[in-house]
């Protein structure tokens, strides 16, 4: 009986520790604000690329090596050089969060 009792002890010990990883390794995933429990969202972005400033919309999640863009919407592209940037940034940037806002209304 004992010379299969240290086998038997040894597999149980054995499952015990396998059932402790699955689980640790379970509620590192189920983590509030991980990749799993995250929604994507829309965000208001500014990109400039080749003298024009682009006013883009994208939307993100959370992928297991950082944020990851799912979308891109343009929104308007503006000229670096054009004598009214400011007032057609502002207008731009008003009309990116007025789409986020829709986006994130007809998604619910």
């Amino acid at each position: 009986m004992r010379v299969l009792a240290l086998p038997a002890v040894l597999i149980l010990v054995a499952v015990l520790v396998f059932l402790l990883v699955i689980l640790i390794r379970g509620a590192v995933r189920a983590k509030p604000g991980g990749a799993a429990g995250q929604a994507p969202r829309w965000e208001a972005h500014t990109a400039m690329e080749n003298g024009w400033t682009l006013v883009v919309i994208r939307q993100m999640t959370q992928g297991r090596d950082g944020p990851v863009e799912l979308a891109r919407q343009t929104v308007r592209a503006i000229p670096d050089d054009d004598p009214h940037w400011d007032e057609r940034y502002r207008e731009a940037m008003l009309e990116a969060r007025s789409r986020i806002a829709t986006l994130e209304l007809e998604s619910k």
